[in-house]
């Protein structure tokens, strides 16, 4: 799973060829989401509130990328590095 960004512990990640609805994981420590991109919406698993807020305002401001990312890695190319939430 490519990482694509990092920041305050938490690793955000996209996998090659992956199933529909265009979405990204993030983990912190051992819990781990998986957010479809458009809506933000949470698609499976939890991460503390905190972090899940983190999350939620990082691919915001990064929603262009990631469903760019989203095209590269359904042709199993590596999604480019997206800045981390500063």
């Amino acid at each position: 799973m490519p990482e694509i960004c990092r920041f305050f512990g938490i690793i955000i990640a996209m996998f090659y060829d992956e199933h529909n609805p265009p979405h990204f994981h993030a983990r912190y420590g051992k819990d781990g989401v998986a957010i479809e991109i458009n809506s933000l919406r949470v698609l499976e698993g939890r991460i503390p509130p905190r972090a899940l807020g983190l999350v939620m305002e990082w691919a915001l401001q990064h929603k262009k990328e990631l469903l760019n990312n989203w095209e590269l890695a359904k042709k199993n190319q590596p999604p480019k590095k997206i800045a981390p939430l500063a």
